[in-house]
């Protein structure tokens, strides 16, 4: 039985609607706090892929941290790129941490590696 193009057009819009609504989840920060936190640390690992570079950090009292950067244009344009820092070196990342509390990850809005800052949503920066 063959459906109706106006049920293959609902079904199909029906599906779009699924997958915007996905990647939105994504890369939204509907998964993080609205209130931004300090996070200092040691880089253990730089991944520029996409869809966003990542650096897992590992905290002296709080374990190894999943620290996500902008999409790799916007982490770019804040002037961290490959080569600027490298696992080892100290950072401190302000940012929004996952409203899941076991979940040691979050998303940044500032990094400073070296005493050099790079803010990758300047837009989103709270400071007191």
């Amino acid at each position: 039985m063959t459906k109706s193009l106006p049920s293959r057009i609902l079904a199909g819009v029906a599906l779009g609607l699924l997958l915007v609504t996905g990647a939105a989840a994504h890369h939204g920060w509907s998964w993080a706090e609205a209130d931004q936190v300090e996070l200092s640390g040691t880089i253990l690992e730089i991944a520029m892929a996409p869809p966003h570079p990542t650096l897992r950090v590992e905290t002296q009292n709080d374990g190894t941290w999943r620290v996500e950067l902008g999409n790799p244009r916007l982490t770019e344009r804040s002037g961290f790129v490959e080569g600027v820092a490298k696992a080892g070196d100290p950072i401190v990342v302000l940012g929004n941490r996952s409203l899941d509390r076991n979940e040691k990850r979050m998303k940044a809005v500032r990094i400073t590696v070296a005493g050099k800052v790079y803010d990758i949503y300047p837009e989103r920066i709270r400071t007191n």
